[in-house]
């Protein structure tokens, strides 16, 4: 039993890991905010992309994270991914419900560097590469 607490706590530190490194990107201090802008930005790429690179992008993320990002999510009746920048931001817009202090492009920007530093580079190439050509200057240089 001891095992499976240090694994959830070594999964739950590599989210928080994530979540600070998020906070940091955008300059905030809630984290619970910053985490649902998160949790919002990873549903717009997630919905924004093919099931199979939405798959593989879930791959790659940390355990205590994952469920996130899938919640919802119901790639066997989904109509045609996300095709346009605006899509993807009002998708994050509307997750964090219009709030007027958030900027959906900021937010865009700061979970395409999260995943840039954080992901195999041939993995966000790829991402990068089947994003709607409007979100590609979104991602870091």
């Amino acid at each position: 039993m001891a095992v499976r607490t240090k694994e959830l706590a070594q999964a739950l530190d590599t989210a928080e890991d994530w979540v600070g490194a998020f906070v940091h990107l955008l300059g905030w201090h809630d984290r619970d905010r910053a985490f649902a802008a998160m949790v919002a930005a990873l549903h717009g790429l997630r919905d924004s992309l093919p099931s199979d690179e939405a798959v593989y992008i879930g791959s790659y993320l940390p355990d205590a994270l994952r469920g996130h990002y899938y919640e919802g999510w119901h790639p066997a009746g989904r109509t045609l991914p996300l095709s346009s920048r605006e899509a993807v931001l009002e998708r994050i817009r509307d997750a964090l419900h219009r709030d007027p202090g958030v900027d959906a492009e900021q937010v865009c920007r700061a979970l395409f560097s999260l995943l840039t530093a954080r992901l195999p580079q041939s993995e966000v190439e790829n991402a990068r590469a089947v994003t709607p050509a409007e979100l590609h200057a979104l991602w870091p240089a």
